[in-house]
Protein backbone atom coordinates (compact mmCIF):
# COMPACT_ATOMS: atom_id res chain seq x y z
CA UNK A 1 0.00 0.00 0.00
CA UNK A 2 1.65 3.65 -1.09
CA UNK A 3 1.28 6.74 1.53
CA UNK A 4 -1.76 8.19 -0.04
CA UNK A 5 -3.59 4.95 -0.29
CA UNK A 6 -2.98 4.07 3.28
CA UNK A 7 -3.83 8.05 3.50
CA UNK A 8 -7.46 7.31 1.94
CA UNK A 9 -8.10 4.29 4.18
CA UNK A 10 -7.38 5.24 7.31
CA UNK A 11 -10.36 5.65 9.69
CA UNK A 12 -10.83 6.70 13.55
CA UNK A 13 -11.73 2.73 14.68
CA UNK A 14 -13.53 2.63 18.17
CA UNK A 15 -13.90 -1.29 18.28
CA UNK A 16 -11.10 -3.74 18.04
CA UNK A 17 -10.19 -7.02 18.06
CA UNK A 18 -8.11 -8.75 21.34
CA UNK A 19 -5.43 -10.23 18.66
CA UNK A 20 -1.97 -9.26 19.60
CA UNK A 21 -0.14 -6.91 17.57
CA UNK A 22 3.15 -8.40 16.32
CA UNK A 23 6.27 -7.30 17.63
CA UNK A 24 8.43 -6.30 14.35
CA UNK A 25 4.83 -4.43 13.05
CA UNK A 26 5.35 -2.50 16.08
CA UNK A 27 8.99 -1.53 15.49
CA UNK A 28 7.66 -0.58 11.71
CA UNK A 29 5.27 1.95 13.66
CA UNK A 30 7.15 3.40 16.27
CA UNK A 31 10.21 3.36 13.59
CA UNK A 32 7.78 5.85 11.29
CA UNK A 33 7.64 7.78 14.65
CA UNK A 34 11.65 7.90 15.05
CA UNK A 35 11.68 8.86 11.50
CA UNK A 36 9.68 12.15 11.09
CA UNK A 37 10.36 15.80 10.78
CA UNK A 38 10.72 17.77 13.67
CA UNK A 39 12.14 21.51 14.52
CA UNK A 40 16.19 21.78 14.58
CA UNK A 41 15.99 17.80 14.38
CA UNK A 42 15.38 17.80 18.08
CA UNK A 43 12.84 14.85 17.98
CA UNK A 44 11.68 16.09 21.62
CA UNK A 45 9.62 12.98 21.33
CA UNK A 46 9.04 9.85 23.32
CA UNK A 47 6.65 7.17 22.77
CA UNK A 48 5.43 5.15 25.19
CA UNK A 49 4.10 1.41 24.06
CA UNK A 50 1.19 0.21 26.85
CA UNK A 51 -0.45 -3.14 25.91
CA UNK A 52 -1.09 -4.05 29.90
CA UNK A 53 -4.34 -4.83 30.25
CA UNK A 54 -5.34 -2.90 33.44
CA UNK A 55 -2.91 0.42 32.02
CA UNK A 56 -5.50 0.31 29.13
CA UNK A 57 -8.48 -0.02 31.19
CA UNK A 58 -6.81 3.10 33.54
CA UNK A 59 -6.28 5.23 29.85
CA UNK A 60 -9.82 4.88 28.74
CA UNK A 61 -11.06 6.72 32.02
CA UNK A 62 -11.58 9.98 29.49
CA UNK A 63 -15.17 10.68 28.37
CA UNK A 64 -14.32 9.70 24.78
CA UNK A 65 -11.76 7.01 25.59
CA UNK A 66 -13.75 4.42 26.14
CA UNK A 67 -12.84 2.01 24.19
CA UNK A 68 -9.10 2.28 24.76
CA UNK A 69 -9.41 -0.95 27.26
CA UNK A 70 -10.22 -2.76 24.01
CA UNK A 71 -7.20 -2.02 21.56
CA UNK A 72 -4.54 -4.55 22.53
CA UNK A 73 -1.77 -1.39 21.68
CA UNK A 74 -1.74 2.10 23.18
CA UNK A 75 0.59 4.61 22.52
CA UNK A 76 1.09 7.36 24.72
CA UNK A 77 2.42 10.16 22.74
CA UNK A 78 4.75 12.63 25.06
CA UNK A 79 6.97 15.86 24.09
CA UNK A 80 9.61 17.20 26.18
CA UNK A 81 8.98 20.65 26.28
CA UNK A 82 12.16 21.72 27.73
CA UNK A 83 14.34 20.26 25.28
CA UNK A 84 11.91 21.99 22.53
CA UNK A 85 9.67 24.80 24.71
CA UNK A 86 7.92 25.93 21.45
CA UNK A 87 7.41 23.11 19.19
CA UNK A 88 7.56 19.51 21.14
CA UNK A 89 3.73 19.24 20.37
CA UNK A 90 4.22 20.10 16.87
CA UNK A 91 7.11 18.25 16.35
CA UNK A 92 5.25 15.05 18.44
CA UNK A 93 1.63 15.22 16.29
CA UNK A 94 3.68 15.14 13.24
CA UNK A 95 5.54 11.84 14.55
CA UNK A 96 1.93 10.18 15.73
CA UNK A 97 0.51 11.17 12.38
CA UNK A 98 3.40 8.70 10.52
CA UNK A 99 2.65 6.34 13.06
CA UNK A 100 -1.36 6.84 12.49
CA UNK A 101 -0.34 5.92 8.60
CA UNK A 102 2.35 3.36 9.14
CA UNK A 103 -0.24 1.22 11.61
CA UNK A 104 -2.59 1.57 8.52
CA UNK A 105 -0.39 0.29 5.86
CA UNK A 106 -0.20 -2.71 8.50
CA UNK A 107 -3.91 -3.06 8.00
CA UNK A 108 -4.40 -2.12 11.60
CA UNK A 109 -6.81 0.42 12.86
CA UNK A 110 -6.11 3.64 14.85
CA UNK A 111 -7.72 6.93 16.78
CA UNK A 112 -6.35 9.35 17.91
CA UNK A 113 -7.40 10.15 21.30
CA UNK A 114 -7.61 13.93 23.26
CA UNK A 115 -9.94 13.13 26.07
CA UNK A 116 -7.68 11.98 28.94
CA UNK A 117 -6.07 13.77 32.19
CA UNK A 118 -2.76 14.62 31.83
CA UNK A 119 -2.18 14.66 35.67
CA UNK A 120 -3.39 10.80 36.18
CA UNK A 121 -1.18 9.95 32.92
CA UNK A 122 1.21 10.96 33.79
CA UNK A 123 1.06 9.35 36.97
CA UNK A 124 0.03 6.27 35.69
CA UNK A 125 2.95 5.67 33.66
CA UNK A 126 5.59 7.47 35.44
CA UNK A 127 6.30 10.40 32.73
CA UNK A 128 8.81 12.43 33.99
CA UNK A 129 8.81 16.45 35.03
CA UNK A 130 9.18 18.15 31.35
CA UNK A 131 7.59 16.23 29.76
CA UNK A 132 3.89 16.40 28.22
CA UNK A 133 1.57 14.36 27.03
CA UNK A 134 0.34 15.20 23.64
CA UNK A 135 -2.22 12.41 22.83
CA UNK A 136 -2.77 9.23 22.63
CA UNK A 137 -2.82 6.58 20.23
CA UNK A 138 -5.49 3.67 19.77
CA UNK A 139 -4.26 0.90 17.58
CA UNK A 140 -5.58 -3.42 17.18
CA UNK A 141 -6.78 -5.00 14.14
CA UNK A 142 -10.41 -3.72 13.53
CA UNK A 143 -13.42 -5.22 14.28
CA UNK A 144 -15.85 -4.77 11.61
CA UNK A 145 -19.30 -3.97 11.13
CA UNK A 146 -19.40 -2.81 14.87
CA UNK A 147 -18.17 0.59 14.92
CA UNK A 148 -21.40 2.81 14.39
CA UNK A 149 -20.41 5.71 15.61
CA UNK A 150 -18.26 6.30 12.72
CA UNK A 151 -20.34 5.36 10.15
CA UNK A 152 -23.11 7.92 11.83
CA UNK A 153 -19.99 10.70 11.85
CA UNK A 154 -18.97 10.12 8.44
CA UNK A 155 -22.64 10.71 7.45
CA UNK A 156 -23.53 13.60 9.20
CA UNK A 157 -20.37 15.33 8.97
CA UNK A 158 -18.52 14.04 5.11
CA UNK A 159 -15.19 15.09 4.51
CA UNK A 160 -15.27 18.54 3.35
CA UNK A 161 -14.20 18.89 -0.70
CA UNK A 162 -11.21 20.28 -1.48
CA UNK A 163 -12.20 23.85 -2.87
CA UNK A 164 -13.76 24.16 0.69
CA UNK A 165 -10.08 23.84 2.86
CA UNK A 166 -7.63 25.00 0.02
CA UNK A 167 -7.34 28.89 -1.31
CA UNK A 168 -4.63 29.47 -3.84
CA UNK A 169 -2.27 32.36 -3.15
CA UNK A 170 -5.06 34.30 -0.81
CA UNK A 171 -7.47 33.38 1.81
CA UNK A 172 -10.80 32.90 -0.10
CA UNK A 173 -9.05 32.77 -3.81
CA UNK A 174 -10.35 29.22 -4.96
CA UNK A 175 -7.81 26.76 -5.65
CA UNK A 176 -8.74 24.74 -8.80
CA UNK A 177 -8.52 21.43 -9.38
CA UNK A 178 -6.61 19.73 -12.47
CA UNK A 179 -8.20 18.28 -14.67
Amino acid sequence: MDAFEAITKRRSVRSYLPDPIPKSVMERILEAGRLAPSAMNLQPWHFIVVTDKEKRRALSSGRFAKFLSEAPVVIVGCGNEKLSPRWYAIDTAIALQNMVIAATSEGLGSCWIGSFDEIEVKELLKIPEGHRVIAMLALGYPREGTDMIRKIVNVVRPKKRLNEIASAEEFGVPFNKSG
